[in-house]
Parts: C-alpha cells; structure tokens; sequence
C-alpha cells in the first residue's frame, strides 16, 4: 500500500472515527497508529499479513468494533481489556490458541468471533460478561465445555466442528441460550444430559454430524420436552 493510500486513509479516520485498511497484504502495522490521535470507534484491519496485535491499540480506549479477521495473530495481548467499549471482536481465521483473562474487563461486549482458530479449551473468561449476546467458537479445537458455562448470558453458542467429547450437563442452567450448536464434534449419545433438554431454554439445538445418529437423539430422555420448546419458536416465527 503507498503511502499516499495509507495517508487518505487515516485522514478520513481521523473525521468519521472508522479506520478500515483491510485486504492490504500488510504485514506491519502503519507507524501512523502510534500518533494517531484517540477517536476510533472502529477499527478494520481484517485480511492482512499480521503475527501479532500490538499494545498501540490500548490507546484507543473509545473503541467500540474490532475486526482482525483473515490474519496469523496467534497472541491477543493482555492490554486489550482496556477497551472498555468494545462491543464486537471478530478474530476468527487467525492462529489464537487462548484468549487473555484481561477480556473480563471489556464488560459491553455483545459478539465475539473467533471461529477457525487453534483454541484447545472453552475461554471460561466470557462466562463473566454479562452483555454477550453471541459466543462463535467453531471450528477450534475445543475438548470440552467444563460447568463454569451455566454463568454465560449469550442467546447463542457457536461450537461446531471443535473435537468435544464432554459437555457439562451445568449448560443446562445458561438463564439465556436457545440456539446451541454443536454438529461435527466427537459427542456420544451419552454426553447429551437429559437436563439439557428437560431443563434448558434450548429451543435450537443443532448435532449433527456426531457419532451417534437422528434415532438415537429422537430416543433420549426429555426429547418431548425440547421438542415443544423447537416447536413452539417455528411457530411464532411462521
């Protein structure tokens, strides 16, 4: 990218606040970031060359949208918990193996992305954001999701194509959740505790693609009752 494209770039950011400079083959961040002056609320650096997210983003503590999408990031740096603003976070595509505990911090978070990263154990750290709506965490390669998930107040959770065997029957108490989707995991007929579908609010649950088949499913314990609650959206949606 020439500099006179990076510098009408960051002219325009600097009076609407959204800084998108995405599909630039970029590999280091513009040294304009270090003096650019704090009035991002979003920031679009998706489909680059980028290893690492650098502590120069702390100073954007307005910033509300952040899409580093389509990189090779494998670190996302403690200091992102001083944007408090954040809403949404979309690092999916990227080489994450963890996310840091300081996230906790950014309490207005609604939608986190992180699909087809090398994730190996649910990020119990979103379970403490009150505010999140969506959790994507598909494709990763998650092998469980342990009983801190009751706490989490998302309406959706993402957790397809990961290698789960075990799912903390606690899910069952999540106040919000109604579309869980787990197709293409490792599940056993076994790992699916009656609880979720007697006692959840799960009125979308999505498995195929496990290693037990529809009839199996259609045979366990509280099916009826899920089954109503299935039932009962498509009709108001109809």
């Amino acid at each position: 990218m020439g500099n006179k494209q990076v510098k009408q770039h960051f002219e325009t950011a600097k009076k609407t606040g959204v800084l998108k400079i995405s599909l630039l083959r970029l590999d280091e961040f513009p040294s304009a970031l270090k003096t650019f002056p704090n009035v991002l609320k979003t920031l679009d650096i998706s489909e680059n060359r980028f290893t690492i997210l650098p502590d120069d983003i702390a100073k954007f503590t307005i910033l509300k949208h952040l899409n580093a999408s389509g990189n090779k990031i494998a670190v996302v740096p403690e200091c992102i918990g001083v944007l408090v603003k954040l809403e949404t976070l979309n690092m999916m595509n990227n080489l994450l193996t963890a996310v840091p505990r300081s996230l906790s911090s950014c309490t207005h978070l609604k939608q986190v992305i992180l699909s087809n990263n090398q994730i190996n154990a649910f990020p119990v750290v979103f379970c403490e954001l009150k505010q999140l709506d969506l959790l994507d965490l598909s494709r990763n390669k998650i092998t469980e999701v342990p009983p801190e998930v009751k706490s989490l107040q998302v309406t959706e959770l993402n957790l397809n194509q990961n290698q789960i065997t075990i799912i903390a029957e606690e899910i069952a108490d999540c106040a919000k959740l109604k579309t869980l989707r787990l197709e293409e995991n490792c599940l056993q007929i076994s790992a699916i505790h009656p609880r979720i579908l007697i006692e959840s609010k799960i009125c979308n649950l999505c498995v195929d693609g496990n290693l037990f088949n529809s009839k199996q499913f259609n045979e366990l314990q509280g099916y009826d009752v899920y089954m109503e609650r299935y039932t009962a959206v498509r009709k108001k949606i109809s």
